[in-house]
């Protein structure tokens, strides 16, 4: 590479280029590694445009614990953030990941509406390759039929929300080095 040659961005944010027509963004922030990257990713990305959501189901001991790094985080990057509680036990028949999933899109879908008067309807999701994968297999460990194979959509609307995951083709290998060089 000589001097003069720009450097080249990481594919993690390259990743980001195909949001950067849409309005402000939420980051759905877990308060994992995945999100955090991704919060970090999009603040750089478009300061002062980002806001996020965390979601907090009280179903881990750590609950308390990701949304105090979630609010540490998004104070360090100057990211409005708000925390919500939700009640995500499940129902006779129901999974408990599928009822937490559930709660985490209504929960979001709700703060959207009461905290930013629903202006904002793009919301950013941090699964990436690996999560892709564990999800078909997981379908494929149900029976899923050929609906339950497709696995997760890189965009999807749901409730008048637009859901992004910008990550899906990328391995979540890169993840981690990525947000340790961030600092």
């Amino acid at each position: 590479m000589s001097a003069s040659s720009p450097p080249t961005e990481h594919p993690l944010t390259q990743a980001l280029q195909a949001l950067d027509h849409l309005p402000p963004l939420v980051v759905a922030l877990s308060g994992g590694a995945d999100s955090s990257a991704m919060l970090v990713a999009c603040a750089q990305r478009w300061p002062g445009r980002v806001k996020a959501v965390h979601i907090h189901h009280g179903l881990q001991a750590a609950a308390d614990t990701f949304a105090q790094h979630g609010e540490a985080l998004c104070a360090r990057w100057q990211v409005p953030l708000v925390v919500h509680r939700v009640q995500a036990q499940h129902a006779s028949g129901e999974s408990p990941e599928e009822a937490a999933r559930n709660a985490r899109y209504a929960g979001i879908t709700q703060v959207l509406q009461q905290h930013w008067g629903g202006g904002l309807r793009h919301v950013v999701l941090a699964q990436h390759a690996d999560d892709q994968a564990e999800t078909v297999l997981l379908a494929l460990s149900r029976g899923a039929g050929l609906p339950g194979l497709a696995a997760m959509p890189a965009t999807r609307i749901r409730d008048g929300v637009h859901w992004h995951r910008p990550w899906l083709s990328l391995p979540g290998a890169w993840v981690r080095p990525w947000l340790q060089a961030q600092g």
